[in-house]
């Protein structure tokens, strides 16, 4: 239950939330690549779907990022509201109960009357911190956005640089799937687990969402 907005060291995004808004602005994109009849299109049609690709990640990037500076808000003023509840509680059995629900379970489960009052006395020797957004949140939330937005870039640029529709769009397909690897190699070693079983499922996982969307019309 720290206060995350002070922190100094940490990054301004952990990896999977880097990998996950990288990912999904890459997804986005590809369903208007694939939606691209390569047999019927013209020049005019790829700078329609290039548009429509760049235009609909800057405004899904928009509001992702909006919605994180959401997300934190509510976090932290729900942690504050919980540690004003804990300073004002007199009932020893209910202060542990509220700092154990904030423990993982199986954390929870192991601790003992003793560890939860240790834990109780040090939330409370410590200052309530700040329910607002800080500087720190805002570098955080544009990060959010720059990564959706850059995700457009490697499935797009073949159709930039290719007259020809067929070439690009399988051209673009391959980088797609490289990156989405790449983003499950990621984050199978943030996971400590296995970094190629993760960017094969991320790949595939990949696929499947964007042959999903496109066929629902998306």
């Amino acid at each position: 239950m720290s206060d995350e907005s002070t922190s100094t060291s940490r990054s301004v995004l952990d990896p999977y939330t880097r990998v996950a808004e990288a990912q999904f602005g890459l997804i986005m994109v590809l369903t208007f690549t694939g939606s691209l009849s390569v047999a019927e299109a013209g020049r005019a049609d790829v700078r329609t779907m290039l548009i429509g690709a760049l235009g609909c990640n800057l405004a899904w990037g928009l509001t992702d990022a909006v919605m994180y500076l959401v997300g934190t808000v509510a976090e932290r003023q729900r942690k504050v509201a919980l540690l004003r509840q804990l300073a004002e509680t007199k009932d020893a059995d209910e202060a542990h109960r509220l700092v154990a629900g904030e423990l993982p379970e199986r954390l929870a489960a192991g601790a003992g009357p003793a560890a939860l009052e240790a834990m109780r006395q040090q939330l409370l020797a410590a200052p309530i911190p700040r329910g607002g957004l800080v500087p720190h949140d805002y570098a955080a939330a544009a990060g959010v956005f720059v990564l959706v937005v850059l995700a457009t870039f490697p499935v797009v640029i073949p159709f930039v640089f290719l007259s020809e529709a067929a070439l690009a769009l399988r051209l673009s397909n391959v980088l797609a799937v490289a990156t989405l690897f790449i983003g499950g190699f990621v984050l199978g070693r943030h996971a400590k687990a296995s970094p190629w079983g993760f960017g094969l499922a991320m790949a595939a996982i990949g696929a499947a969402l964007v042959a999903a969307i496109v066929a629902l019309g998306g």
